[in-house]
């Protein structure tokens, strides 16, 4: 992840929960906020309705990594904020990577590349 940095701080959670645009998947919830930073900022909270730290930490995982394959469409100058659900554990890694795009999406977060729709 070579143009994001860790999103660490609560209140910076806190901030982009409050203040942030969100979009919900069956598998995950994206909160995001423009900073106008030269580089994104990307938390990732699992929570204990997940399962013991071993799937909880196999989630945050996958979730990195999808985050990691979709990083070079994205825009930045974002804080980001993915949430995982519950059915993120059982999913296919095709069907988190097509969710977490249309999200992307959705708070137009991607890079506009000829069909794209117009971002925020």
């Amino acid at each position: 992840m070579k143009h994001t940095v860790p999103l660490k701080k609560n209140h910076e959670f806190r901030r982009l929960y409050n203040k942030g645009k969100s979009a919900v998947s069956p598998y995950f919830a994206v909160y995001c906020r423009k900073t106008g930073r030269p580089e994104n900022r990307l938390g990732i909270t699992t929570g204990l309705k997940l399962g013991n730290a071993v799937m909880r930490n196999r989630a945050r995982r996958r979730i990195r990594e999808l985050y990691r394959t979709s990083e070079a469409q994205l825009r930045t100058g974002f804080d980001l904020v993915i949430v995982a659900r519950t059915r993120v554990i059982y999913g296919r890694y095709a069907e988190l990577e097509r969710s977490l795009r249309q999200l992307f999406k959705k708070l137009g977060l991607l890079e506009p590349s000829g069909g794209e729709d117009k971002p925020v």
